[in-house]
């Protein structure tokens, strides 16, 4: 079935419509893990999401759910209509604004750092830790699946990271946080800027959330920092985010792994090979610039 003929049977349910009256307008761009769609259903705009292939290996619906109703009194996600836990199908209200990387992420540095501040500073507490050496393990368990044995540089720089979790992992920090809160997750509306897709979210350390910020550009996420912390950063402070940056690094080096294992390079037209490797040099180069 096309997504636009899932979008079509789950819209007549959900909003007691005929299909007619559903239009599919454009597809959102900037992800590559769902396929986002903006929808008009009588006059208003909304967002249909379909997860991609295999998506259910790395995100819990579930736990997702959870996630959305937890942080709803922060009012920074859009409202979400309809979100099915078994398909990861999920209606949400339409924010209108600009995602955040069409724009120059340094000219909203100050937004961002206030929009992290009240996720972090809530109070609010999750069913669900982050928990990032267990995630990394489930993560290379799914490339063993197809018989994948890691490469010695990757098993090195795993070795250098983890030879530095004692000193930067404290529990004591945890918090709750968005867990992927990279510029194109961010919308500039008329009056605020909006954080997005909360698949990611669970308790973690803040300065997770510094350096998602920085995933397409580390820059953004160096230039945040002061910002976030409302002064010069110490060695340590700037030791830690690249420790957290070089975890996601090879976090999503074995994802990218998966996704060309299970077909997504041919289907999507993406070397995920390639990007794997790519992941590895940043780890690299992340785990050699803490001092």
């Amino acid at each position: 079935m096309s997504n636009e003929k899932i979008i079509s049977s789950i819209c007549t349910e959900v909003f007691n419509v005929k299909e007619e009256d559903v239009e599919v307008v454009k597809r959102l761009m900037g992800g590559m893990s769902n396929y986002t769609y903006v929808i008009k259903v009588n006059s208003k705009l909304y967002t249909f999401r379909i997860p991609g292939k295999k998506a259910e290996k790395f995100v819990d619906r579930v736990v997702e759910a959870h996630h959305i109703g937890l942080v709803e009194t922060l009012e920074l996600n859009n409202n979400t209509i309809y979100l099915d836990v078994k398909t990861g199908y999920k209606i949400a209200e339409y924010i209108e604004g600009t995602p955040l990387h069409e724009l120059d992420p340094l000219d909203y540095l100050d937004q961002a750092a206030e929009v992290l501040h009240k996720i972090h500073e809530s109070d609010l507490i999750s069913d669900y830790d982050y928990d990032i050496l267990g995630r990394l393990s489930k993560y290379e368990n799914y490339t063993f699946e197809y018989g994948y044995v890691h490469s010695e540089r990757y098993n090195k720089l795993k070795d250098k990271f983890l030879s530095y979790k004692d000193k930067y992992m404290d529990p004591s920090k945890l918090v709750l946080t968005h867990g992927d809160s990279q510029v194109s997750n961010f919308v500039v509306t008329d009056s605020e800027l909006r954080l997005m897709d909360w698949e990611f979210t669970g308790n973690n350390d803040p300065y997770y959330d510094i350096a998602c910020f920085g995933n397409s550009n580390f820059d953004h996420a160096l230039a945040l920092l002061p910002v976030y912390l409302k002064k010069t950063p110490t060695v340590e402070e700037y030791n830690r985010l690249y420790f957290f940056r070089a975890f996601q690094t090879l976090q999503w080096h074995n994802v990218a792994l998966y996704k060309d294992f299970i077909g997504l390079s041919k289907d999507l037209g993406v070397d995920f090979m390639f990007v794997a490797n790519l992941y590895l040099d940043k780890a690299e180069r992340f785990l050699g610039s803490i001092k």
